[in-house]
This record gives C-alpha cells, sequence and structure tokens, in this order.
C-alpha cells in the first residue's frame, strides 16, 4: 500500500486551551506509541493528517523532529459537528511484523431478481496483516444472492500474507426478505364512523 510522509513536533502543553491554540494554528494533537516505548505526545498540520487519513490504515513516515518513526493511525477522534480533527493515535510499527487492523468492505455484483434487502454485519472487516501491506479494502461479491443467503467471514478472498482476526463463521452480509405490512382490519376501520354517529345523535337528542 502506499505510504505518506508527515512531520511532527514534541507536544508540551496540554488541556484545553492547549488544543484550541492547536487548531487555531491549524494544527492537531496525537499519541505516538507502541513497542513497550513511552508515548510521546505530538503535534501535526491538520490538513496533512486529514488527507493521509483518505486512505484506511494508511502507512506514515512520521519525522519527529529529526527521529523517523514508521506508525499507522489507531484511533482518530473527529468533532462531532463539523468534523474536523480532534486527536489521533499512532501506533508505531516495523517492516515485517504483523498488526491487528480492520479493513473496508467494498460490496460488488447484482442480488437476484426481486426485492431484496442487504443487512450489513460488519461494515469493515478484522484481520491480521503485515505492517508495510495492509490491504486498503476487501471485496465481497453478492452476485445472485437471494433472500437467505448470506456472506461469512471465511468465505471472502483476502490477499497473501492476511488472515482474519475474526471468527469464521461471523455473518458480513446477508440477504433479508423484505417485510411486508399487514393490511388495517377493514371492519375494524368501518366501525369508527358508526360510533361517531351515535354519540352524534346522542348529543342532539
Amino acid at each position: 500500500m502506499a505510504d505518506v510522509n508527515l512531520s511532527a513536533k514534541i507536544r508540551s502543553e496540554f488541556g484545553k486551551g492547549a488544543a484550541r491554540r492547536l487548531r487555531r494554528e491549524e494544527k492537531v494533537p496525537a499519541v505516538i506509541y507502541g513497542h513497550g516505548a513511552e508515548p510521546v505526545h505530538v503535534e501535526m498540520p491538520s490538513y496533512d493528517m486529514m488527507m493521509a487519513l483518505k486512505t484506511p490504515n494508511v502507512l506514515i513516515n512520521l519525522d519527529v523532529e529529526g527521529k523517523k518513526e514508521l506508525v499507522i493511525p489507531k484511533a482518530v477522534q473527529r468533532e462531532a459537528i463539523r468534523g474536523f480533527l480532534v486527536h489521533v493515535d499512532l501506533l508505531t510499527v516495523k517492516k515485517g511484523e504483523k498488526v491487528h487492523v480492520e479493513v473496508p468492505i467494498h460490496i460488488e455484483g447484482e442480488l437476484a431478481p426481486g426485492q431484496h434487502v442487504l443487512e450489513h454485519g460488519l461494515n469493515s472487516l478484522p484481520v491480521e496483516a503485515e505492517a508495510t501491506h495492509i490491504p486498503e479494502s476487501v471485496t465481497v461479491s453478492v452476485e445472485g444472492l437471494a433472500a437467505g443467503d448470506s456472506v461469512q467471514a471465511k468465505d471472502i478472498k483476502l490477499p497473501a500474507n492476511t488472515s482474519l482476526a475474526v471468527e469464521d463463521d461471523v455473518i458480513v452480509i446477508q440477504v433479508l426478505a423484505p417485510q411486508i405490512e399487514e393490511p388495517a382490519d377493514e371492519e375494524a376501520e368501518g366501525e369508527e364512523p358508526a360510533a361517531e354517529a351515535e354519540t352524534t345523535e346522542a348529543a342532539a337528542e
């Protein structure tokens, strides 16, 4: 997968006031952790980080004041309404080591003719992959599937050196029949006006 180059500076100020200052400067606070080392608090250019995060599980060559780190994003906090970055957790990795990540699921194909409802059991697939070769997505075909059919985790073809990090029989996608609403009780509906008429007549008396 493609990797990106970013830079970061050591952060020594914390709290809401420091976070607001960073946002004014178009920066985002982040923490680098992993391999048993003490967490390192840094600040990064917010725009560059947002662009990098457009690629799921992006591999980042990070320059922290001259020290090189290879990291992947593990947790991203965004502001609920405007969506700007609030905080990012970065995990240090090494070439050749395996990491647990969640990979987006891409659906392709057409369901069998008829009205069917496609339900997602998982929106992303937990896998174990080599840190420098994490797949950007996995593809699930629903071609010809009808109500009652499903796709389990074990049915998904994975890239080389990638394995499931979830039970084989977990349902990823299933096809359901549409729910049919029962018609209203016509007799019950017909009784309503009669009751109203009786009430009107009583009032007239």
